[in-house]
């Protein structure tokens, strides 16, 4: 435990060349689980399993889905429910004079007792009422805006009651805010939706019944919460790819650093050396010691690491004021860690080690 800080600098050089390694797999490993836990959250949360809006959308606008269509679908063999929501977006800001700041927001019209197919089960005061000009805002909407129950927002040149705040876990719709669809529909001038949400039986097949709406309909696209996990997992094997690659150059860029360290070390001890075999130790012994040494360092700068991964995310959390998303905290984040960590010791010491084991105990005892 002694012996690998004799040269405290050098030491010092190698925990902090392999922790930085470290540090950035475990922060990529926090934010990636995050990502899944987050998403996992909404599906299970949000009672539709199909969205549905019209192909011919461009950039938001235009193809809209009518009424007639929404009635349609609720038909349908397997659908249980509907909702229709008109969404789009506008720079909203809190009219109260408390200094809040204005911010690009999601507004969605939908009706008050189809708020759980979008996953807003628990909301904190009440929700608007139909026809009414109020308005019900995510948990991160109001962390950005200094709003809270009983202020007033402009949207679209109109003021709106703040009666409850909501938190699904979902950093997206957390941020947006939600108002009557009649009410959106006669200020934008419409009688359509821009998306509808379809509740599914029990036990159904949700692929099949996407399918049978797109056959039905030539110009509605489906979305089934399968598809939207899978556009998920793309995106976070794209992280997974580059937590691996950051591992490879950790693994090397560790060993390298270690090696160096560890060569220095025998050259400096050769003497040292040359009196432990002389008085007995074998081979395997030195070989073990040294690699024991190895491994202490690394150890060392696995925790270090690790600790300073966690610090960047939860900083950095804190600074995007974000208290919807959350880290998610998987032990096989900190295996991986901990494994390379361990394979860093290895490939970093096993040279050092062995040239130490092969000292020739009489040359090494008349090296000054």
């Amino acid at each position: 435990m002694k012996n690998p800080f004799r040269n405290k600098t050098r030491s010092a050089l190698s925990i902090i060349g392999i922790g930085i390694g470290i540090a950035t797999i475990v922060a990529l490993g926090l934010i990636t689980a995050g990502m899944q836990d987050s998403v996992q959250t909404t599906l299970n949360e949000g009672e539709a399993e199909i969205t549905v809006t019209n192909s011919t959308t461009v950039g938001g606008s235009g193809g809209m889905i009518k009424a007639a269509t929404m009635d349609e679908l609720k038909n349908m063999s397997g659908v249980i429910d509907v909702a229709g929501e008109l969404t789009y977006s506008e720079m909203s800001s809190p009219s109260d004079g408390d200094g809040g700041f204005s911010s690009m927001n999601s507004v969605t019209g939908i009706d008050s007792d189809k708020l759980a197919l979008v996953g807003i089960t628990k909301i904190n005061g009440s929700a608007f009422e139909n026809g009414a000009n109020e308005a019900i805002v995510g948990a991160q909407y109001v962390t950005l805006n200094n709003v809270s129950i009983g202020d007033t927002i402009t949207i679209h040149n109109t003021e709106f009651k703040i009666t409850g705040i909501y938190e699904t876990g979902n950093l997206f719709t957390d941020d947006g805010v939600y108002i009557p669809l009649d009410t959106m529909q006669e200020f934008t001038g419409t009688d359509g939706v821009s998306t509808v949400l379809v509740k599914t039986g029990e036990g159904e097949n949700d692929s099949v019944i996407a399918e049978n709406i797109k056959d039905k309909f030539n110009d509605i696209s489906t979305l089934t919460s399968e598809d939207m996990s899978e556009m998920t997992d793309q995106i976070v094997g794209i992280l997974d790819t580059a937590s691996l690659a950051v591992s490879g150059l950790a693994i090397l860029v560790g060993a390298i650093g270690i090696v160096n360290t560890m060569v220095m070390t025998v050259f400096e001890r050769t003497k040292e050396i040359g009196v432990l075999k002389s008085i007995g130790w074998k081979p395997r012994r030195i070989l073990l010691m040294i690699m024991g040494e190895t491994l202490v360092l690394t150890t060392l700068a696995g925790i270090l690491g690790s600790l300073f991964g966690i610090l960047i995310c939860e900083v950095g959390v804190l600074i995007l004021g974000s208290e919807t998303f959350s880290l998610g905290f998987h032990p096989s984040t900190f295996i991986l860690a901990f494994g390379i960590t361990i394979i860093v010791g290895l490939i970093g010491g096993i040279y050092p080690a062995y040239k130490a084991s092969k000292l020739a105990p009489t040359e090494a005892l008349r090296y000054e």
